[in-house]
């Protein structure tokens, strides 16, 4: 515990001091509104340091698309820290690996061609590095405001598909999973850790789509099966105008966790890795979820908490996130 409360210290100390760096980028006015609410209408935190044009492709598609953010040996740490962790080498306190859900019920062992995700790594220096990059910072604090904290991570691998389509993520809107407020403080960046097209399963995204309210989500009814947690939106139009992203390995996308948004199956032989972090400001605050839509994703985790923790513990999902953050850092999410 001491080890992991003095890396915990550690990280704190680092993201503080590109913060502070970041600040300085900051307009006075928007540090003083941020503070008090004031820039919560505002997609974009007034900066010097996003172009105009830059504010304007934001405000407008919900999305913003950074080439050649994140250099290459980078990139490399971070897939050799994947194959350590897939081979077994290297446990995470805390970090749950995922496997589809096909090699679930083939009870495959755990390999680079088996796990789909590892979510919660912020107790791996390795990988939790990327969260602490100040080029990513620098921009999460445009949207966050300079107090961002960190509240999700996942390192996603789509490796070839199994012929099931199960390597599929459903539309969706990434505040489905988030009992805070408000949106416009919250914001996700994604990391291509190789080239993603849309033949091995790039995101796609509806521009201008950050601007609907939060939709009703549920599992897709998909053949071949639905990962945990893989909620897809409700009565989803199949015809919408999706566009493909496209990237090259540490091209970074940052967007707001209302844009509608996925990614199709992998039909190369070929893997495609994501890296990436949600940030939110500490300003934000906690909804009580029960009457929304978000009831069912609370039920889900609050079911696999008590797996865990057993059935006496009085938990709810604000209670799951705040008792995160007080116990296991300010990065709480899902257990699964």
């Amino acid at each position: 515990m001491t080890k992991m409360a003095d890396r915990s210290c550690s990280r704190l100390s680092v993201i503080s001091s590109h913060i502070n760096c970041c600040k300085s980028q900051l307009k006075t006015s928007c540090v003083r509104a941020t503070s008090s609410f004031n820039c919560n209408d505002r997609l974009v935190v007034p900066n010097d340091f996003l172009t105009e044009e830059q504010v304007h492709f934001y405000n407008k598609n919900g999305y913003l698309v950074v080439r050649n953010l994140v250099p290459a040996d980078m990139l490399n740490r971070f897939v050799e820290r994947f194959h350590e962790i897939c081979s077994g080498d290297i446990l995470v306190p805390g970090m749950t690996v995922m496997k589809d859900v096909k090699h679930v019920k083939w009870n495959s062992p755990m390999s680079e061609r088996t796990v789909n995700k590892l979510q919660n790594f912020e107790e791996d220096e390795v990988l939790f590095s990327y969260c602490e990059l100040p080029q990513i910072l620098k921009y999460v604090t445009c949207f966050t405001g300079p107090d961002a904290k960190s509240v999700h991570t996942m390192l996603i691998n789509k490796p070839p598909d199994p012929g099931t389509k199960t390597s599929r993520h459903p539309l969706h809107q990434d505040l489905h999973y988030f009992p805070f407020r408000p949106a416009n403080r919250i914001v996700c960046s994604w990391t291509a850790m190789e080239n993603v097209d849309k033949q091995n399963g790039c995101l796609v995204v509806l521009p201008g789509s950050h601007y609907s309210p939060l939709l009703q989500h549920h599992y897709p009814k998909w053949e071949g099966g639905v990962n945990a947690m893989y909620h897809g939106i409700k009565d989803c139009d199949s015809n919408i105008p999706l566009l493909h992203l496209e990237m090259n390995a540490g091209d970074t996308v940052f967007f707001h966790p209302l844009l509608i948004h996925g990614s199709g199956a992998n039909t190369t032989n070929r893997f495609r890795k994501a890296i990436s972090g949600h940030f939110a400001s500490s300003h934000c605050y906690y909804i009580d979820v029960k009457g929304t839509s978000q009831e069912n994703i609370e039920a889900e985790v609050l079911e696999i908490v008590h797996k865990v923790v057993g059935e006496g513990i009085d938990l709810s999902f604000q209670k799951l996130h705040i008792e995160g953050e007080a116990g296991w850092g300010s990065h709480y999410f899902l257990l699964i």
